[in-house]
């Protein structure tokens, strides 16, 4: 693969990403449970056709070779996805996916404390920065009262940093079978969610039809599409090219529902990028060196 189709790739995947918070406000009745019960059914059987053509036939195969690893990242998908459906109804998209984009550095603090990996000086200078903006968020949120939101929203980059540090521990090159696990376990604790609340997955068609969706197609096919994009790309690139859903996300909300955010979000959320970006700027100028 070429670089330029790779760069292609993955923007379309943050772009197809970027949609999901339009998505989500689509809904009508359902509720976190119940959305991430029907996004992961509809998610799990498109990337066992795409694992299937990858494994030239042999996807099951490639779903046992994860292992222990692949099945504790599966578990962090599960707080990933659930936390990501449950700020954006409960908070607004900026303040939801401003808050996504620090799973870099809860990955970076993950690796450096279980698996004694080098966190070089910028990276914790970059981490200093992206605290004070989502303090900056954290307390606009407080004041809003949508502290739950922020704290699902940060429970869900936690959940993704967990999910990049079990595929580094197990040295897993490819990530769409820990994804489908991920899948798997969602629709288990959805089940176990909605009965202990006492609501149920079976919600209005609408609603069905538009979980499924976002799982088929927007989730599913954005991962396809960066993970095919990666291979040709490096680690510090992507974190710069992925910053597109972020961008984009508020940005859909307020064309189509007219849905803005405080300045305090945007403020933080300004730092949080600007520490994201330097943090990758600075990993490619060392990786070229």
């Amino acid at each position: 693969m070429r670089y330029g189709l790779g760069v292609t790739l993955v923007l379309v995947a943050a772009v197809l990403w970027s949609l999901m918070g339009l998505m989500i406000r689509q809904i009508d009745v359902a509720g976190t449970w119940a959305v991430l019960f029907w996004r992961s059914a509809g998610m799990i059987p498109v990337l066992v056709v795409v694992i299937w053509w990858r494994a030239e036939g042999q996807p099951w195969a490639r779903m046992a070779a994860v292992g222990w690893p692949g099945v504790i990242g599966g578990c962090g998908l599960v707080f990933a996805f659930a936390g990501a459906i449950f700020a954006i109804q409960t908070t607004t998209v900026a303040n939801a996916v401003f808050l996504f984009s620090a799973s870099p550095f809860f990955a970076a603090l993950l690796g450096w404390l279980l698996l004694r990996e080098t966190v070089r000086p910028a990276t914790f200078v970059a981490i200093g920065m992206a605290g004070v903006g989502m303090y900056i968020m954290v307390r606009e949120g407080l004041a809003a009262g949508a502290l739950i939101g922020n704290i699902a929203a940060l429970s869900s980059a936690l959940g993704f940093a967990a999910f990049t540090i079990a595929l580094r521990w197990g040295r897993l090159a490819d990530m769409l079978p820990a994804v489908v696990l991920g899948g798997l376990f969602s629709m288990v604790v959805a089940l176990i969610g909605a009965a202990t609340q006492g609501q149920s997955v079976m919600v209005p068609l609408h609603d069905i039809a538009i979980s499924v969706a976002m799982g088929a197609v927007i989730l599913s096919a954005g991962m396809a599409l960066y993970t095919a994009g990666s291979q040709v790309i490096p680690a510090a690139e992507l974190t710069l090219l992925s910053m597109l859903e972020v961008m984009l996300a508020p940005m859909w909300v307020f064309l189509f529902l007219g849905e803005t955010a405080s300045s305090g979000t945007f403020a933080g959320g300004a730092v949080l990028l600007v520490a994201v970006a330097f943090n990758a700027l600075y990993g490619s100028r060392r990786a070229a060196d």
